[in-house]
């Protein structure tokens, strides 16, 4: 692939959430401190080991219309409800073609998953075995397909120039937009819808999840649950929804008058070969060392990190071991965030939502709080933002990196800066 090094912008942003429908209520809440994980009501949760899920704050099919609904697995309706509010934030009035600012070979969408459509899968499953074959939906295959989110947002909006689903895990999200950025970068597109989703609060991946250990079950403390840096973290809480943004080339964004977040400088990438679930270290620390030599950002530059921190003993350590390895007393100056506090942990959507977050945070110059951190791990050297929001500083340029690591030792890290 021969780089044309465009510079990439974010244009649009969008999301749907355990704290809101959209970004404008999730960001509120960010900064409010607010926890969207509860107690599961639903009668298949009352034998389970885990009882808590962070929900999403508005049904999608409270929103989008019954036969549509119908055909879209849950995690793609929240993929096209995040899409649609980020193409109508940058600005667009119409599908590409019909919006005569971007024509649809030069528009791409890249929405990921970890998981796709499981509920679909099992759901239909149920159907077979209770009901019989005929039963079963017509629109199972399509339902059920990972890629099935990016598919019907590029359906929507009509993009021609390549519509793609990473695959990778917790840091799939993140992958997504990365992959966008490059996207542009050399000239493949010149405007690319790019996230994350997912929706797999169902009670076999709860149970997997209990089962190997992964996930809390403080099911007394719902809201208390998920505590990135505290001492008495014990595993991550399952959340679902979607973040997306629009990302375009500054020349293409300026041609059409477009408002602009910030610039997506690019992405940092390893892969441990360590083990299937536990994190390394010294992976992340290549992943953090490859987005400095790849793009040329100075440690000293960056002020805030969304890190991945997902609650977990040993995630949130070996992040912030990675952090302190590569930009050594730099991490001082640096704003560290862990907004799956109050999210949950969107496993595939997290990168998405989290860079909806670190966009923001740039953008207002405004880092969001950790809530729940109560007793700060001793091993713990860094600046976390805890229980307020943290005032970036308010003149010149900054940036901000945005961590998703994921199972089978995918790393992603993504950096962006003020315009």
């Amino acid at each position: 692939m021969n780089a044309t090094n465009r510079t990439v912008v974010v244009t649009g942003i969008g999301a749907t959430t355990p704290l809101g429908g959209d970004s404008a209520s999730t960001w509120e809440a960010l900064l409010a401190g607010r926890s969207g994980v509860s107690a599961l009501t639903q009668d298949w949760a009352a034998e389970l080991p885990v009882r808590i899920a962070a929900q999403a704050a508005v049904d999608p099919t409270e929103v989008l219309p019954r036969p549509l609904a119908r055909k879209l697995d849950r995690s793609a309706q929240f993929a096209l409800l995040a899409a649609r509010e980020a193409w109508a934030d940058a600005g667009f009035t119409a599908k590409a073609g019909e919006d005569p600012t971007v024509v649809p070979e030069r528009l791409g969408a890249v929405i990921a998953s970890g998981i796709g459509g499981v509920t679909t899968l099992l759901s239909q499953y149920d159907n077979l075995r209770e009901k019989g074959a005929r039963r079963v939906s017509p629109h199972t295959v399509p339902m059920l397909m990972p890629n099935s989110p990016s598919a019907n947002v590029g359906l929507e909006l009509c993009a021609r120039a390549g519509v793609h689903t990473p695959v990778s895990a917790c840091a799939s999200g993140s992958e997504a937009i990365g992959y966008a950025i490059e996207m542009i970068r050399s000239g493949r597109a010149d405007v690319v819808v790019a996230g994350g989703t997912e929706a797999a609060i169902h009670p076999l991946p709860i149970a997997a999840f209990g089962n190997m250990m992964a996930m809390t079950k403080n099911n007394d403390d719902p809201q208390g649950a998920s505590r990135p840096f505290d001492v008495d973290r014990n595993g991550f809480v399952l959340g679902e929804g979607a973040g997306v943004v629009v990302l375009e080339s500054a020349e293409h964004a300026a041609k059409r008058g477009a408002k602009v977040y910030a610039e997506a400088i690019g992405q940092g990438l390893s892969s441990d070969s360590h083990d299937i679930v536990a994190p390394e270290p010294s992976g992340i620390a290549h992943a953090l060392q490859n987005l400095l030599d790849g793009t040329g950002l100075k440690a000293s530059d960056i002020v805030h990190v969304n890190a991945h921190a997902t609650s977990t003993p040993q995630g949130d350590l070996a992040e912030l071991k990675a952090l302190r390895k590569v930009f050594g007393d730099d991490v001082n100056h640096m704003a560290i965030s862990a907004t799956k506090s109050m999210t949950g942990h969107l496993l595939g959507g997290a990168g998405g939502i989290e860079t909806v977050a670190t966009v923001l945070a740039l953008h207002h110059r405004v880092a969001p709080p950790t809530i729940n951190v109560e007793n700060l791990d001793p091993e713990v050297d860094a600046d976390i933002v805890r229980d307020e929001p943290r005032k970036l500083p308010a003149e010149g340029t900054i940036a901000a990196l945005n961590d998703s690591f994921g199972f089978g030792g995918h790393n992603v890290v993504l950096a962006f800066r003020t315009v």
